[in-house]
């Protein structure tokens, strides 16, 4: 038997009964594998690596030792959160590592796209093989790989920073949603109770803001987008029904803004911010769903008062022609 092929009378994790018997079946199989040893895991706080996380820590405690790298790069409070669910709620062996300014060191001055992929990607790698040698009794490596992994990119989980194994870790992957598809692994995550915020985690780059601030990244420009992303996944998260997946990417140009000061009205250069909303079943196409008008006024009204932003944009581009994310 395939080893990489989802088992044909394995049944579709669509309840919660069904992620229960999942569960339970996955710890038995953890405590199997382990046994013992330590289990070292990634934790991006993506559902994936979330939800093999929480898995981990029912199936073997504190044998697992989590790595979140802070690069930087991320959503405004994902890291915090990671921290509290997994260190204060969970009561994981959590390590924290601020990575922040070897990161955007490393990617300062930088424009190309792809360059800008392979630097974060490194960084990431080496980072978190630091990390691995500064511990002992580590024989196991906990992934976040999915079935969709597995069908598109031969068994690496390409979207993730972690782009394969450091050749000097040699340890054995542990693998225990492998066979699940993304809706199946939410369902086990509610199951598992993980926050929705953690278990409907919108689609994200492994690059993270990192391909959503176009061209070179500057820390002010950087947290200017932190902010408007904020702004834009609150306000689309409150209509009826969501799309897919909604963000905003900041473009390096600038255009001419008016500011007032003292009553008087000044011109200065400002950046823009271009709110992005689309759906999809697959990813390979996706078209643009209508935002009602006051919704993207209300986030206009809030997005102008970040500090050097001028102007929103709404991207209504489908892919094709566009990609949905504009690096």
């Amino acid at each position: 038997m395939d080893q990489n092929k989802r088992p044909e009378t394995m049944e579709r994790i669509t309840t919660p009964e069904l992620a229960e018997s999942f569960i339970a079946k996955q710890i038995e199989a953890l405590k199997a594998q382990i046994g013992d040893k330590k289990v070292l895991l990634a934790l991006s706080g993506g559902v994936d690596s979330s939800v093999v996380a929480a898995l981990l820590i029912k199936a073997v405690g504190d044998q697992l030792v989590c790595v979140h790298v802070n690069h930087g790069l991320l959503r405004k409070g994902e890291p915090e959160q990671v921290v509290r669910v997994f260190r204060e709620e969970l009561g994981a062996n959590l390590i924290y590592v601020d990575a922040v300014d070897r990161f955007l060191d490393k990617l300062a001055g930088v424009s190309d796209p792809e360059t800008k992929r392979k630097i974060i990607g490194k960084e990431f790698i080496d980072v978190f093989a630091e990390e691995a040698s500064k511990l002992e009794g580590i024989s196991f490596l906990g992934q976040g790989t999915i079935y969709p992994d597995i069908l598109e990119s031969d068994g690496v989980k390409a979207h993730h920073n972690v782009g394969g194994l450091p050749e000097e870790l040699n340890f054995e992957l542990v693998e225990p949603v492998k066979f699940l598809y993304k809706d199946e692994v939410r369902v086990v995550g509610k199951a598992l109770g993980l926050p929705d915020s953690m278990v409907y985690r919108q689609p994200f780059p492994g690059p993270g803001l990192g391909v959503r601030c176009v061209g070179a990244i500057t820390r002010d420009r950087l947290e200017a987008l932190r902010e408007a992303d904020a702004i834009v996944r609150e306000e689309i998260g409150k209509l009826p029904e969501t799309p897919w997946q909604y963000f905003c990417s900041i473009p390096d140009f600038q255009s001419t803004g008016i500011k007032y000061v003292d009553g008087k009205g000044q011109r200065y250069m400002g950046w823009a911010v271009v709110i992005r909303a689309v759906n999809t079943v697959d990813a390979v196409t996706a078209t643009v769903p209508e935002i009602p008008f006051d919704v993207l006024c209300c986030m206009r009204d809030q997005i102008v008062k970040i500090p050097g932003i001028n102007r929103v944009l709404w991207d209504i581009s489908e892919k094709p022609v566009a990609t949905i994310e504009w690096e």
